[in-house]
Formats: C-alpha cells, structure tokens, sequence
C-alpha cells in the first residue's frame, strides 16, 4: 500500500480511521489520514452543519416575530384612536324622577258622592277652574235647616230683648214715688183727723208694695239681659251653622287651587268623597294636579361627589323616552344632611329643569348629569389609549408607522376626564394616532 508523499507518516504515527484512532472499537470508519487535505473536509462539512443550524433558527424565530405581531401591519386599525378636538366634561349623576315644581293633592271639604266630573287626566286647567261637582242635595238641605235654627234664635232674642226692656221700666219703679207722695199726703191727713187709720195703712203698704216690685224687676233685669246675651249667643251659633252649610254646598263643587295639569284623578262618577275635615290625611285624593312647566330631578349624590358641587352649577337631564335628547337645568338645592343606606352616605340634590315645551313628563325616570368642569373643543383622546405608571404619571403609544414596532412611547399631560374621553393638555397634536391598551 503506497502512501502519498504528502500524507507521509513517521515510524510509530497512529492511523486514524474517519478522525478517530485505530483502535477505536466502536464503529469503522473509511481510512483518512491527517493531513492537509483531510482537514480541510472536516473543516467544510462543520461551516455545512453551522450554517443549516443558523438558517434553521433564523426560520424559526422568524415566524415566531411575524406571528407575535412584529410587522407594521399587524397593528390592527381597530386599536388606533386619533387626537382630535372635541368637549369633555367631568360630571357627577344624580338618578331620580321627574317631579313638577308645584303638585297639590286636591281632597274635598265637603262629604258627598261624586255627581260630575269636568276634567280628564292630562287636561290644563287655570285658577278656580271647576273639577268636580258632588251631590248637593243633602247639603242643601242642611243649609235650610240652618237657616230655619237662625230664624228662631232670632226670634227668641227679640223676645228677650222685649223682656228686658219690660224689667228695666219696672226696675226704675215710676209707680214707687206717687206711692211715696201717697203716703205722705196720708199721714198730714191722719195727723189732722181727717182720714182714719185703715186709710194711712193702705197707703204704707201701697208703698211697700212699689218698693217691692222695683226690688224683683231689678232682678228680673239681670235675668233678662241673661236670657237676651244667651238668645244672642243662640243667634251666632245659628249664623255660624248657616255660614258652615253654605260653605259645604260651597266645597261641594271642587275648583283649581293653581294653574297646571291634571296628574292623576283616582275618582269617579258615583265615588263616595270623605271630607278632609273630619279625616284629615285619610280623606278621599279626588285629584292630583301640578304645574309641569317647570319640574326637577331630586337624585342622590355620593358623599365622595357632593363636595364638588354648588349652587347654579348647570347639568343635562336625559330620560329613556328621549335618548337622543338633553334637557338643560341647574341645581337649585342641596341637602345639608345626608341619609344613610346600606353603609353608603349620599345626599340629596335637587336639579330644576325648564319645562316649557312640556316633554317632561312626571315620574319619568332620569339622571341628572351635574357638570363640575367643562372644556370646549379642546384636544381629547379614549381614556383606553392612556398608559399610567405608579406616579399617575401619564403616557401613550404614539403610532409611528417608520418606527420600531410601529410605536412610540410618548409622555403626556392629562387634564379633565369622562371615564370615556380625557383631555390633553400636552405632548399629542391633532391628527396623531394613538394606540389603545
């Protein structure tokens, strides 16, 4: 076996078999000797095996970039908001219902069935206004009975008024000084022997007698004038009767107390009607009216929110009827003293609203958007978009299409805030495009 010159071996040189030593008992190998030019194939065949490894992995972590959203076009449009100018407002709600300025609830002074009725619900009625008419039968004639008990207590004062004048002549007893004279004139008589004794004492006791009747017309004067103040009282009270009857037949017919809207009118033709005067709060409602030209929103506040709000301060009402549509009104009371409900602190507000289209209906359920702060047309970006770190200090994803990842973190100053929509004060310009979180 020849060796070429360049492979020569020295005396005692190991053959190597495939790169490993003769003796290797594993595995058998074409015979290669250490040279030049066997090195240089095992050198080639590792740069092959690097560089299959290398492309593998860069295939690999290629399409792990793409599919974990590395290129520009994998921001989808749906996460891009645009800085643009706008209003935003920071606002407290106050849920309640709509409530008319003025409601009264109508009840009858008088007792009675319901004989008429003029009014519908929803029906605009003005100041004395007739609603409703009881049965006036029997008032009326309780009234003539009044008036008859008036009559006759008028007569009886008439009858003691003659009494007492009858006892006053006799108590200034006219008969008591001709007795008098009588008497005097006797006794000359009977001092002379010109009458007899019998004579003197008929006179004396004439006297006696004048006396005595003046003494118990006297008497009679102060029973009299007794009997004329009783008569007299008699008189009044018949008066007060007859004033009180009329009045019923009076409140028989129910008239507006306010110009409004009839709200509600439980009653009808037939009802029985209790008067307020002798059940008080339990009398029969026969109607509800209000004035719905101007109503409210008496809503609960939260503790936290209360603070921020004042008097005047302006708010947007809307109700479920009109969705699309906001009413304009202003708080116009705050409760001093809040009310606790389930260990939550709230206080009542009341937000009056200009009603004069008359949309707002009552006890339609609303809320009360009470603005603390508002800004007009001011840049504003989805409060989604706003990055915040442990300092609140705030940031967004600026789109940048050339950029790393497409995106920029750039830092912002935030002002007012909806929950939806927050003001920017600095760091973003109109048209800009932001990514949402």
């Amino acid at each position: 076996m020849s060796i070429p010159h360049h492979s020569t071996l020295a005396e005692g040189s190991p053959l190597r078999l495939g790169g490993l030593s003769a003796g290797t008992p594993e595995r058998l190998y074409p015979y290669e000797p250490v040279g030049s030019e066997g090195l240089t194939m095992r050198v080639t065949r590792k740069r092959i095996i690097s560089t299959g490894i290398v492309l593998g992995v860069l295939v690999i972590g290629g399409s792990a970039w793409a599919v974990m959203g590395g290129s520009s076009s994998d921001i989808d449009s749906a996460r891009l908001a645009t800085v643009e100018r706008g209003d935003v407002a920071k606002s407290v709600v106050a849920t309640g219902r709509i409530e008319p300025i003025s409601k009264v609830e109508i009840k009858s002074k008088a007792n009675g069935i319901v004989k008429e009725i003029h009014v519908e619900v929803g029906d605009r009625v003005t100041v004395g206004q007739i609603l409703a008419e009881l049965d006036k039968d029997n008032l009326a004639a309780r009234l003539r009975e009044a008036r008859a008990a008036l009559a006759g207590a008028q007569a009886n004062v008439a009858a003691a008024e003659a009494e007492y004048e009858k006892n006053k002549v006799e108590a200034e007893g006219p008969d008591v000084p001709f007795a008098r004279r009588n008497l005097e004139r006797a006794e000359k008589l009977y001092k002379d022997k010109l009458v007899p004794q019998q004579t003197l004492d008929d006179t004396r006791s004439a006297l006696e007698l004048a006396v005595n009747r003046q003494q118990a017309a006297k008497v009679q004067l102060g029973v009299a004038q007794a009997r004329m103040a009783q008569a007299r009282a008699s008189v009044a009270a018949a008066q007060a009767a007859v004033e009180r009857a009329e009045e019923e037949l009076t409140n028989a017919t129910i008239r507006a107390p306010i110009d409004g809207m009839v709200l509600a009118r439980p009653i009808e033709l037939g009802s029985p009607v209790s008067s307020i005067l002798n059940l008080g709060a339990n009398a029969t409602l026969v109607m509800v009216l209000g004035d719905i030209s101007k109503v409210y929103v008496k809503g609960n506040v939260d503790e936290a929110d209360i603070g921020m709000v004042r008097l005047d301060q302006p708010a947007r009402i809307k109700v479920e009827t009109f969705r699309d549509k906001a009413f304009e009104g202003k708080v116009t009371q705050i409760s001093p003293m809040g009310t606790d409900k389930d260990n939550v602190i709230s206080f009542e507000v009341k937000v009056s609203i200009d009603n004069g289209s008359g949309e707002l209906l009552a006890n339609m359920t609303t809320n009360a958007e009470i603005i603390l702060e508002e800004h007009k047309q001011t840049l504003v970006i989805p409060e989604a978009a706003i990055i915040y770190d442990t300092k609140r200090n705030a940031s967004v994803d600026l789109y940048l299409p050339g950029a790393k990842n497409q995106r920029e973190r750039r830092p912002i100053k935030v002002g007012v805030s909806n929950g939806t929509k927050t003001q920017v004060l600095s760091g973003l310009s109109e048209g800009q495009r932001v990514v949402l979180q």
